[in-house]
């Protein structure tokens, strides 16, 4: 028995540098994706736990973060999708919800009282610039979002942006939510 406990704790080992390795070469953009991920866990939060005032009070306050967030975003799509960033950005952004709200479903009605936390922890923050860290040290990035890509951008194809696409990269994609009646 010990040697098979000993033998599970040499795997872990192992395989937890394996895990790490895949996080982004570069640490500005490995934080721009973990602030992503709080960004739609206190999202998922606000609307299963009927706390829109707290996200938008998150909104208020982080907003220039928030910005830069969106426009780092669409440039690293950019940069690393070529013509179909846009595309890119928006599966992204659909699977980063998809599976903070699949975590959420999984922990069921004990979500809201397990994780509601996480706004007065973000809103007691000193200095909106200590945000990259907080993200970091929640952990919300789960390895199987896809989000650093090695290798250089794919051919720009002959597609034209549409006007769409193109008001899209200029306006933020962080919503506010609107307090639904209470029954």
């Amino acid at each position: 028995m010990r040697r098979l406990l000993a033998g599970l704790m040499i795997l872990v080992m192992i395989v937890q540098p394996a895990v790490a390795a895949t996080r982004c070469a570069m640490p500005a953009e490995q934080s721009m994706f973990e602030i992503a991920a709080l960004k739609s866990e206190l999202m998922i939060l606000a609307i299963a736990c009927q706390r829109s005032d707290s996200y938008n009070s998150f909104v208020k306050r982080y907003r220039p973060v928030l910005l830069d967030l969106d426009k780092n975003l669409n440039a690293y799509f950019k940069r690393t999708r070529g013509a179909r960033w846009q595309k890119a950005a928006d599966d992204f952004t659909t699977d980063l919800v998809n599976m903070r709200s699949s975590a959420a479903s999984h922990i069921g009605s004990d979500h809201c009282p397990r994780n509601v936390t996480l706004f007065s922890e973000v809103m007691a923050l000193s200095d909106p610039a200590d945000l990259p860290a907080y993200a970091a040290g929640k952990d919300l990035l789960l390895p199987t979002i896809t989000t650093c890509r090695s290798g250089h951008p794919p051919a720009a194809t002959t597609r034209s942006v549409t006007t769409r696409q193109a008001s899209a990269s200029r306006t933020s994609t962080t919503p506010v939510l609107s307090a639904a009646p209470q029954r």
